[in-house]
């Protein structure tokens, strides 16, 4: 996995059997209920492309449009919908240099015929990771629009989250210039047996481009240094100051800043500056937290790196385990993986979609791509979903574009998602306790109830349960409920997705368990009613 800079993109016997129909159902209106974003084990975040998003709203409101003069109503429809946080990617100023790159690059622009057919040079912006300037972008409007935004999207009970990107800087930042020690160094003789790894400035100072040391080098960017003290200040001055524009920020590649990583990529290049006794991520968390308690950070992470990050600061952090498991139906690995501690859990960003990713109705298929969802969207944690994911887009926008391609909903989608959100935005799973549930054979012989994977949240008076088979067969199981989560007589399950009641006995449930039957990659989305 690299990030999103000039490379990236080259791119059930005995009783009525509990039926699943994955998002074909009854009226369910949005939720409207939002909540505060700290202390909760499930919530929701939506990644908007702000380019993107500005070029949507600009034809539907006109073309002065900024940020801090979208129509309230926009935010409030994510509101409505179960969102928590609101992620604007690639808000930061773009860079000219990275802009020039992202036009000549033949892989990019293949990319972008695919993405975008009759695409022109003025829907190129340029990497959103390719930071120029830690300021809004003009294409959107002033850094005052940008806190008018936060302080609309804030008055509606979410938060904002915003890029930070730690490990490199645009070729062109002014840092190259008048701090070239703030980045990883070399000689002529470095540039010249390694062109694609070094460039000269305009003022002669050859540099490093940043990268991830499983790709080559992302070409419009500077490697910062962060075993430098000077690097590190500086960066933790922009991160102070871009905090007030922000309830969070998800930070790019967070893993390539530990010290033993970079120290591996770039040992050879600062010999002369050994680790620092601190991680860096630890110096500059900290100093942010004290001045916003509760300010948000989540890491891209990955290569087993999650735990190390999230044990220097981090909320949370990518959950890649979760999504490889997903894509490859590796049942049970998966089945496993969804025991582990809840505490754990809790940190865990879960995804099937973002910018990096290809849309899930293609990478998963439009029927394996719900069941996918109904699963990340309910296991405890913070769940990304992608803007136009809910509508089933199925064309990836390249980073570097300001417009995507507009497809037509697919209504099934929309409908999916709708109740979806509002079942998992609501008690228990905000602050109640998550349990996994073992799926018995309904009758002997059937190994079916291999492909199902259930768990509960309960909390207060509240009950809801998940089930899903996520296979290409049908499949029927029995699902142990802990006797001391039931009472009453008898008991009433309520399947969201279809708003079909089931009636079942304690004594049936307590004893052989809750018999299931659901077709292929179909879900259950069950409240016990009182």
């Amino acid at each position: 996995m690299q990030n999103d800079s000039i490379d990236r993109d080259d791119p059930t016997a005995g009783s009525k059997p509990l039926s699943g129909t994955a998002g074909r159902g009854r009226d369910h209106g949005p939720s409207l209920c939002v909540h505060e974003w700290t202390g909760r084990a499930s919530l929701h975040l939506l990644e908007v492309n702000s380019f993107a998003f500005m070029d949507r709203m600009r034809r539907k409101y006109g073309p002065d449009l900024t940020l801090g003069t979208v129509p309230r109503s926009e935010w409030e429809e994510i509101a409505s919908r179960g969102f928590s946080l609101v992620w604007l990617m690639g808000v930061w100023m773009r860079s000219n240099a990275s802009r020039r790159c992202a036009l000549t690059h033949e892989g990019l622009r293949r990319a972008y015929g695919e993405a975008l057919p009759g695409w022109s040079e003025a829907d190129v912006a340029g990497s959103p990771y390719a930071v120029g300037s830690y300021c809004i972008d003009p294409y959107l409007g002033t850094d005052e629009d940008l806190l008018r935004a936060k302080t609309v999207i804030n008055e509606l009970g979410m938060g904002l989250i915003l890029d930070f990107v730690p490990n490199h800087l645009a070729v062109d930042h002014p840092w190259t210039e008048s701090m070239p020690d703030c980045f990883v160094q070399g000689s002529r003789e470095d540039m010249e047996s390694n062109p694609e790894l070094f460039f000269l400035t305009e003022r002669g100072h050859v540099l490093a481009h940043g990268r991830d040391p499983h790709f080559p080098p992302w070409s419009d960017t500077a490697q910062v240094n962060l075993f430098s003290a000077r690097a590190r200040e500086a960066l933790a001055g922009e991160l102070r100051r871009i905090a007030e524009y922000a309830d969070g920020l998800r930070c790019d590649m967070a893993m390539l800043a530990i010290n033993e990583v970079f120290a591996g990529t770039w040992g050879k290049y600062v010999q002369n500056q050994p680790p620092l006794k601190t991680e860096f991520w630890e110096e500059i968390i900290s100093p942010v937290r004290a001045m916003h308690p509760g300010f948000v950070f989540i890491a891209e992470a990955y290569w087993g790196l999650e735990q190390r990050l999230r044990d220097l600061g981090f909320d949370y952090s990518y959950d890649k385990t979760l999504y490889d498991l997903i894509l490859h139906t590796s049942l049970p690995e998966l089945k496993q993986y969804v025991r582990i501690e809840e505490r754990v859990q809790r940190q865990c960003l879960r995804f099937i979609e973002n910018h990096d990713e290809p849309r899930a109705v293609s990478a998963f298929g439009k029927e394996r791509s719900l069941a996918a969802a109904a699963m990340t969207a309910t296991l405890p944690g913070l769940h990304l979903f992608h803007e136009g994911q809910m509508e089933g887009c199925a064309v990836r926008t390249p980073v570097q574009l300001s417009r995507r391609l507009e497809e037509p909903g697919d209504p099934d989608m929309v409908r999916f998602y709708e109740i979806l959100l509002a079942f998992s935005s609501e008690e228990p799973l905000a602050t109640g306790a998550f349990r996994p549930l073992d799926a018995r054979p309904a009758w002997e012989g059937n190994r079916s109830s291999e492909s199902l994977l259930a768990w509960l949240w309960h909390g207060g008076e509240r009950l809801k349960l998940v089930c899903v088979n996520y296979s290409s067969h049908t499949a029927q199981g029995r699902l142990r409920i802990p006797p001391e989560l039931l009472t009453g007589q008898p008991l009433a399950f309520r399947d969201a997705l279809t708003g079909e009641i089931y009636i079942r006995t304690l004594e049936e449930v307590n004893t052989v368990g809750l018999f299931v039957e659901l077709g292929p990659w179909m879900a259950h989305l069950l409240d016990l009613l009182a």
